[in-house]
């Protein structure tokens, strides 16, 4: 948003009254009526706008507790009107008034933003710096951690940013955008906007979507003259209007869809730490191993009781400092270590065999982000639309899949979750599936009595297998059979089953495809 060279003139006699609607947020007129001009302010979320024009019919009635408090002090001619650097604020300058109270000079600051815009009185003064007298919207700390706009308070412009002036930038400027589409100048050259935009690719005989590439130079003679003459043609208002609703649609699902791909990239992160942590874990599970083959060689030297105890290296340089459990016996403080080891080692190969997957898929979600900033909106739905079919359908009792067969397979996703699907959710001849020797989620296959195929069978054992303590093993045991055959024992909490007349197949750990 810019005036081509300086902001315009002033109309002449254009005075000060306000004629806001009854919706919030409000819609702010200054106008007198006659053969005078009205400069008409809107500040309505999708809306807002500052344009000049001629007096229409306009009731001056306030309509609004701010109009009511507006209206009276800002009553005099606008004299000058200024716009801070290319952004979307604007000052108007009005003079003093006569009447029964007279009222001294005052600014009216609007900031044409969007759905944050905003309509300020302020003191007499130059430039954007000051007192507010009365605003629109109050903005405290808790809604911006930027800045806040409070009636009494000093004014804070929007904060800085690194863009080029269209009005001093230079042809080497110009060259460092050859690769960047037209459509995304705005985001690297201050003033443009999405009409704007388009009366630039326009000028320049490119689409919106195109890089100038070579072409840089034509591109940069388009901008030069908007800045000249920045007149919107009439087909490029209507392109421009229907950027504008694209970029709003582009923004608002960008920023849907940062949220989950930030929350995978950092569980993918959570996931290769662990496999670091596993990595270290087997150095302590070699020297618990070492030192448990220390006690069992020299358990007959240990005294019962003993806290530490000092035992011969093998390689017979010097001793090893053991520390004990007093309450159990050498033996058994050896037996501790071999199986503390052991699960570390288990825990190391477990994550060992998923690692690989593990680093595609945090590359993939990293490059899904990288290109969220860049995507066009067809490119933004596509990956939406990739995002919902990747996810597990929800339902109130858990995650639902849908097995080759067509049946409907529920995973519980914690013991409340398990108790439910097992106990109330299915019938007796529906399908049960739990990996066998390994903590995890209780899997129900509703079949309606019937028998299941063998791809019902393995796509069922997978969900148990991956959601389970054995996620990304190989040949994982999972046991399945009728839900009339599961039981809970009596005092066990929930989750906690037995069962009989099982069958088990063996499958590999990874969500099924």
């Amino acid at each position: 948003m810019w005036w081509s060279s300086s902001p315009p003139s002033c109309p002449p006699a254009t005075s000060a009254g306000s004629f806001p609607t009854r919706r919030p947020p409000p819609c702010f007129l200054t106008a007198r009526t006659g053969n005078r001009w009205a400069t008409w302010c809107s500040a309505t979320a999708r809306r807002s706008r500052c344009c000049f024009s001629a007096a229409s019919d306009c009731a001056a009635t306030p309509t609004t507790p701010f109009s009511a408090c507006w209206r009276p002090r800002v009553r005099g001619e606008l004299l000058k009107i200024e716009q801070f650097k290319l952004d979307r604020v604007v000052a108007l300058h009005f003079g003093p008034a006569e009447g029964f109270i007279d009222q001294p000079p005052a600014r009216l600051l609007f900031e044409v933003t969007g759905r944050n815009a905003n309509l300020l009185v302020m003191e007499e003064g130059e430039g954007f710096a000051g007192r507010i007298t009365l605003a629109a919207r109050e903005i405290t700390g808790s809604r911006n951690r930027f800045r806040t706009i409070r009636s009494g308070g000093p004014y804070t412009p929007p904060p800085p940013y690194d863009k080029f002036d269209p009005r001093t930038m230079t042809p080497a400027d110009a060259q460092t955008l050859a690769g960047v589409p037209l459509s995304e100048w705005r985001g690297r050259v201050d003033g443009l906007g999405p009409m704007l935009s388009a009366e630039l690719a326009r000028r320049a005989e490119m689409r919106p979507s195109q890089a100038p590439g070579d072409d840089w130079e034509r591109a940069y003679d388009a901008l030069k003259s908007l800045v000249a003459d920045p007149s919107v043609s009439e087909g490029t208002l209507s392109e421009g209007a229907r950027e504008a609703a694209r970029q709003e649609k582009a923004g608002a699902l960008r920023k849907l869809l940062r949220e989950p791909l930030e929350k995978r990239v950092t569980l993918l992160e959570n996931q290769l730490g662990d496999v670091t942590r596993a990595e270290e874990g087997v150095e302590i599970a070699a020297q618990d191993r070492a030192e448990a083959d220390l006690l069992m060689a020299y358990a007959q030297t240990v005294e019962p009781g003993a806290a530490s105890a000092l035992l011969p290296s093998f390689d017979g340089e010097g001793e090893v400092p053991v520390s004990l459990e007093p309450q159990l016996s050498a033996v058994q403080n050896a037996e501790k270590r071999y199986a503390r080891a052991r699960r570390r080692d288990e825990v190391y190969l477990r994550l060992a065999e998923r690692e690989g997957s593990i680093r595609s898929e945090l590359e993939a979600a990293r490059e899904r982000l990288h290109r969220l900033d860049h995507a066009e909106l067809e490119q933004l739905e596509q990956l939406a639309s990739d995002l919902e079919r990747e996810k597990p359908e929800r339902s109130p009792y858990g995650a639902r899949y849908v097995t080759p067969g067509g049946y409907e397979a529920l995973v519980g996703r914690n013991n409340k979750e398990n108790a439910t699907l097992t106990h109330r959710i299915g019938k007796s001849l529906d399908w049960w599936f739990h990996a066998q020797g390994y903590p995890g989620s209780h899997v129900l296959v509703r079949s309606g009595g019937k028998d299941l195929d063998l791809p019902d069978i393995l796509y069922a054992a997978q969900l148990a297998a991956s959601h389970s303590k054995a996620r990304g093993s190989s040949n994982v045991p999972v046991d399945y059979t009728r839900i009339k055959h599961v039981w809970r024992p009596r005092g066990a909490p929930a989750g906690q089953v037995h069962y009989t007349d099982q069958k088990t197949v063996f499958v590999d750990g990874d969500q099924p495809g």
